[in-house]
């Protein structure tokens, strides 16, 4: 079975005349000739659907996989034209198409997690800018031209360009622009263990305020003056002894406290 040749205008150069292939079509029912004249129709359309894949070439994936998400929005829109609404099936086929593709970008191409809303400010700055660079020939368009352009806030427009970043990410190993060697890996900090010495002191704050002034110049002199306990036995006047048991006896006051406060 032949599908006829064009005899009317279409939009496309090589669109086929598939009117009477569709009507047909419908009225078929589940089984093998049904399948293959459905088949014929998607290669008949086939050119058209790669024609618009080829829109989206260089946003990260490849031509041949935007081919196949073509050929599937194709598929679904053969299985899915009803031509006993009066409308064209190019008219179907376009948009479907085309929807299968930005489906595609939205649920699988980015490698970040970006809001709807998000990606649609991205798509209208993207858009803006390919508009706004036939206007301003040798230069990229400022934030504001893009803005009034796209009819939005500079705010937005920022936020649209950062999310332009968003298809791919950065290898950790990759060089940063204008060093010498130095990967994004690098400029990763590590555990700060003076971060569990600033959880310390605060917990222990209130505590070391109930203690009596003497303990807690000892235990000032000792553990934030550096001192020995016999400079601090002879600065305070009592035996090193003495400093000694003091210091044993806040330590396990302190430790007790904290203990139960932490119970």
């Amino acid at each position: 079975m032949r599908i006829a040749g064009r005899t009317k205008p279409h939009p496309h150069d090589d669109a086929p005349d598939t009117d009477d292939a569709f009507a047909r079509l419908s009225r078929l029912p589940e089984g093998p000739r049904r399948k293959a004249l459905r088949d014929e129709l998607v290669e008949a359309w086939l050119p058209m659907a790669e024609r618009i894949a080829v829109r989206f070439k260089g946003r990260g994936e490849s031509l041949e996989d935007l081919y196949q998400v073509a050929a599937l929005g194709l598929v679904k829109a053969v299985d899915h034209y009803d031509p006993a609404r009066g409308r064209a099936f190019e008219a179907y086929a376009v948009p479907t198409v085309t929807g299968e593709i930005k489906r595609h970008f939205r649920d699988h191409m980015w490698t970040l997690h970006v809001p709807r809303r998000v990606q649609d400010l991205r798509n209208r700055v993207r858009r803006s800018m390919k508009e706004l660079a036939q206007t301003t020939p040798g230069r990229a368009p400022t934030v504001a031209e893009i803005a009034e352009h796209a009819q939005l806030s500079e705010g937005e427009v920022r936020t649209g360009l950062e999310a332009l970043e968003c298809f791919t990410a950065l290898s950790l190993d990759a060089e940063m622009p204008g060093t010498d060697g130095y990967a994004l890996a690098d400029a990763l900090g590590g555990p700060d263990p003076s971060i569990d010495v600033v959880v310390d002191r605060v917990a222990a704050g209130p505590v070391l305020k109930s203690l009596p002034e003497r303990e807690r110049t000892i235990l000032y002199l000792r553990f934030f003056g550096g001192m020995t306990q016999s400079h601090i036995a002879q600065q305070l006047g009592i035996s090193q002894m003495h400093v000694s048991r003091l210091l044993s006896g806040c330590c396990a006051r302190l430790r007790e406290e904290l203990v139960t406060e932490a119970r």
